[in-house]
């Protein structure tokens, strides 16, 4: 059996009177590609932003590594390997997709390359700019213009850009949204191939797209885990299909 990558122990978070995190506890294996669903306002977008270290937690615990990263900051997480994808909020459209890959690189190490350069033609950021575009399928895009990609390419172009930081596990929030329906398929299909060499925590209202990659389902509603398990047996859970599947099966939502 996997050893537990990432460790949630009773993680509670409110704003005001509205607890957003119930005692959450959730253990994820390496290797595992673990999706949460929920209806909006489930708590969703809050707990990932507390994994990333966005957020603090008011109680409970988060054990990544073997080692407690409740207090850590994001770029400590980060160095890690627990990265979340979209923390990287904008793109630069100016630049090649290359050029922001490479940029993401240079940050990542932290080296004061020659400021003077463009950061795509340092080699040690270039080669790694170029590895992770590959890995997401956008090899024959990286000397074009961002401005000039599509939403869905940009979609990818933000987790090559979490690739080059070399982690060991993403945190995706909503990969697949405003994806028309050729888009999430290559983002399906570009995500079962990272699951392959990494573990992944997704967030996703495409239920089609969860369906076809989740080893394992975890179901929030209200900030609270209402059912955890393998995706048979949350297709069949009647608390789950009354309080979400039922209404969602086959919506965007």
């Amino acid at each position: 059996m996997a050893e537990t990558l990432l460790e949630i122990d009773e993680l509670t978070k409110r704003f005001g009177g509205v607890v957003a995190s119930d005692a959450i506890s959730l253990a994820i294996p390496t290797g595992e590609l673990h999706a949460i669903i929920g209806p909006n306002g489930a708590g969703k977008t809050t707990l990932i932003a507390q994994l990333a270290g966005e957020i603090a937690p008011n109680a409970g615990r988060i054990r990544f590594a073997g080692g407690d990263i409740t207090g850590l900051p994001i770029f400590r997480r980060s160095q890690l390997g627990l990265a979340r994808s979209f923390q990287v909020t904008s793109l630069f459209l100016d630049f090649t997709a290359i050029e922001n890959v490479a940029l993401a690189v240079q940050a990542h190490a932290g080296h004061s390359f020659h400021f003077w350069r463009p950061a795509s033609e340092e080699p040690e950021l270039r080669e790694p700019a170029r590895a992770a575009l590959a890995r997401v399928g956008l090899a024959a895009r990286a000397d074009m213009l961002v401005a000039s990609l599509s939403h869905g390419e940009h979609r990818q172009l933000e987790i090559a850009m979490t690739l080059a930081t070399k982690p060991r596990m993403l945190l995706l929030d909503e990969p697949m949204a405003g994806l028309g329906p050729e888009e999430s398929a290559r983002m399906v299909n570009m995500l079962r191939e990272l699951k392959r060499e990494l573990t992944i925590l997704l967030i996703e209202h495409d239920m089609e797209a969860v369906f076809a990659l989740a080893d394992r389902i975890t179901v929030l509603v209200y900030g609270r885990i209402i059912a955890s398990g393998a995706p048979e047996a949350i297709r069949n859970h009647p608390q789950v299909r009354q309080a979400y599947l039922g209404e969602q099966e086959g919506a965007h939502g």
